[in-house]
């Protein structure tokens, strides 16, 4: 959608909304906006509460991505740390969870951060192991 002559730029002289109209004009008229994703479709919460994040948080369903702050996201860690600990074959394997969840919730603790405060603490890991042992039997 650039014009040859200018190289995209706008002319000296042209008001913004001019230039800028005549660009979409062009455009259309080469047949660029003709195959657009979502073209006919209604926008997506156009008619609902507007709300300034509502392209950062589609965006993110769109990759299936979220955002917990860490004291929050290391809690939610630690309770998939516990299910994996529970479901493991051997010591070592948990051995190494715990090690992990572990750094990670020192991590968290050390730097305090945003969100709310963080309540974890790092697991008793001869306790856990021998909560597990006890389990296996």
């Amino acid at each position: 959608m650039t014009d040859k002559s200018n190289d995209g730029r706008k002319p000296p002289g042209a008001s913004w909304e001019s230039w800028i109209d005549q660009q979409i004009r062009q455009g259309m008229a080469r047949g660029e906006f003709d195959n657009l994703s979502g073209k006919g479709k209604a926008i997506e919460g156009i008619d609902g509460h507007h709300d300034d994040d509502w392209w950062l948080k589609a965006k993110l369903r769109e990759e299936r991505l979220s955002y917990l702050p860490p004291t929050l996201a290391v809690r939610k860690e630690l309770e998939e740390a516990r299910e994996a600990i529970a479901v493991a074959k051997r010591e070592d394997a948990v051995r190494r969870i715990i090690t992990d969840i572990n750094q990670r919730i020192r991590d968290v603790n050390r730097r305090g951060a945003e969100g709310p405060p963080s309540t974890v603490m790092p697991l008793d890991e001869e306790a856990v192991v021998a909560k597990w042992r006890a389990s296996r039997q």
